[in-house]
Order: C-alpha cells, then sequence, then structure tokens
C-alpha cells in the first residue's frame, strides 16, 4: 500500500543522513518515478525534504525535524525487534518488515552508527525445512482467522488421513512445531492440528460467526501423557544426544561409563523410531512387549540386507 510505503520512505530517511532515489527505489522494490512522486508527497504533507543533485548528494530530512526517542529502553527495543524477525522467517509477505519500519521510526540510537542495518542480540529463527510450504499455509490460516472463514484441508494423523474442515482460532508455535487451534467440523470439537501434516488447504467460502473459544491447554503432560515408563542403556557417546533431549536428569551414569536412561513416553512408534536411529547403541530394557516388538522390526530389517 502507498501509505505503508510513504511511512517506510519517513523511517528511512528518519534514520539515514542521506539516501538516494535508486536505494529507495530497489528497498520499497518500485520505479524511480514512484520514488519521486512519494518523495512529492511527503512535501505536500508538510514534512521538511530537502533533495541535492551532483556528487554526494541525495535526498535528506531537515536536521532539526527528529522525533523524540521513545521511551522504550534499547534492550526493550530490540527484544521487539528479534521478535518481528522470528515472524519475518515463517511469513511470505512484507507485513513484518514494514511494521519494523513504524516502530522504529526515529529511533537511530538503537542501531550501531557504522551499520546499515539493526542487530538485535537475539535471534529467532522459526522456520524450518518446511519453510516455503509452512509461510503459505501460516498466511491463508491467519486470512481465515482474521476473516472469520472455514478451512478444508487433507489431514495426516497416526494411523490414518482424512479430510477435514475447520474454524480456525489460534495459530500455536509449541514444541518446535506450528499448529492451529480450531473447532473441528468432524469431531464436533476444538482440536489441534500440526501444520506439517496439512495438505491441499484451502480457504472455504463459508464464514462463521466467532464465538467465545476455549483456548488450547498446551500442557506437556496433558498434550502427551506419559503412558510408557521406559528404561534403556546406553553407550557413552550417546550422552550428548540424551542431555539434548530430556536434560542431565534422565540418566544414571554407570561404573562402566554406559547410560540407565529413564523417561516417560507417550508414542510407542515415536519411542521404537527414535531407539533405533541410535543403532547398536542403546538396549531397551523396559518394557518388555517392546523389546520384543523391536526384536521382530530387527529381525526383519536384517533380512531385508541378506
Amino acid at each position: 500500500m502507498k501509505v505503508d510505503r510513504l511511512i517506510g520512505i519517513l523511517s528511512v530517511l528518519l534514520q539515514k543522513d542521506t539516501v538516494t532515489a535508486p536505494y529507495l527505489a530497489e528497498r520499497f522494490e518500485v520505479s524511480r518515478r514512484t520514488v519521486n512522486r512519494d518523495i512529492e508527497a511527503l512535501c505536500k504533507a508538510g514534512i521538511p525534504i530537502v533533495t541535492r543533485q551532483g556528487t554526494g548528494g541525495g535526498i535528506s530530512i531537515m536536521e532539526n525535524y527528529k522525533i523524540d526517542k521513545t521511551l522504550l529502553t534499547t534492550t526493550e527495543m530490540q527484544d521487539i525487534l528479534a521478535g518481528l524477525g522470528s515472524l519475518d522467517s515463517v511469513n511470505e509477505t512484507k507485513r513484518y518488515a514494514r511494521l519494523k519500519e513504524k516502530l522504529f521510526v526515529g529511533a537511530s540510537d538503537f542501531t550501531e552508527e557504522d551499520d546499515t542495518e539493526r542487530k538485535p542480540s537475539v535471534l529467532i529463527d522459526l522456520s524450518s525445512w518446511y519453510k516455503d510450504a509452512l509461510a503459505f499455509k501460516i498466511e491463508r490460516i491467519r486470512n481465515g482467522i482474521d476473516h472469520c472463514r472455514e478451512l478444508e484441508f487433507l489431514y495426516f494423523a497416526p494411523g490414518s488421513e482424512s479430510m477435514r474442515r475447520i474454524r480456525p482460532y489460534y495459530l500455536v508455535f509449541r514444541w518446535t512445531s506450528w499448529y492451529v487451534w480450531g473447532w473441528c467440523c468432524l469431531r464436533e470439537d476444538f482440536r489441534l492440528f500440526k501444520l506439517n501434516r496439512m495438505e491441499k488447504l484451502k480457504l472455504c467460502e463459508e464464514s462463521f460467526e466467532k464465538q467465545k473459544a476455549v483456548l488450547p491447554d498446551l500442557d506437556d503432560d496433558r498434550i502427551f501423557p506419559g503412558e510408557i515408563q521406559v528404561k534403556a542403556i546406553f553407550d557413552a557417546d550417546c550422552k550428548w544426544k540424551l542431555v539434548e533431549e530430556y536434560g542431565l536428569g534422565c540418566f544414571e551414569e554407570q561404573e562402566d561409563g554406559r547410560l540407565l536412561f529413564h523417561a516417560d513416553y507417550t508414542n510407542k512408534e515415536n519411542l521404537i523410531s527414535w531407539l533405533l536411529a541410535f543403532g547398536h547403541k542403546v538396549r531397551l530394557l523396559e518394557p518388555k512387549e517392546i523389546r520384543e516388538e523391536m526384536l521382530e522390526i530387527v529381525e526383519k530389517m536384517q533380512g531385508n540386507y541378506q
């Protein structure tokens, strides 16, 4: 939108001593003629802009036209920037980039003088291997939430796949993944759907009237109830992986250096896959029935290589 671009140009002029028309044209992805029209519009709005021709020239704003520093501290402003940057990592539009420009108008004190880009001390990337598909899904789901439109998609759940139609209420980032929380028309209840398991996502024509929605209970014990008590022996060189995933308290170091691991697990298939990823470096002790099932899997795997 033109208004967003004008605010963005004003922000740049307030933060830099002088810029050129080609720089603004490239930054905002418009022609130099459009930039000239935008500068003229800002002048008509009463913004004191000066243009100088020749070497060292460019577009600048009068030095005495500055906005007072915000009441937020440098650290607080950098935290806001980090949060907006994290949303940029999964966003296919420039919505958050424009929002950052608006928030930091005149806030040049929050940047390093010798650096053209703001550098927060915290960097957050919410994207994944599915970044391109994820950005599309997030944008479409947000559209559904903002405009109260139903969503339809093919959902892959453990053991089955089905077409689902939901009334979306919240986008959720938890457990390193993105989810949508909404009313499932099939189950007639609120459900949490993982975006990476959704395909053929479509924004429906049908709209709905938002009701007071229950917030998702994202407590780990409720979503992932520990129904399987696991005991296993790991080789010593697996310590870093166990610490990374479960912390130091998940094992006791034995006299021979091996690690006696214990944890509660919620899904048998995920547990077996996780253990198999360690190859010969782990031996499952309990539960006995899963130990026997793993033995059958290993025997079948052996048959594939004979």
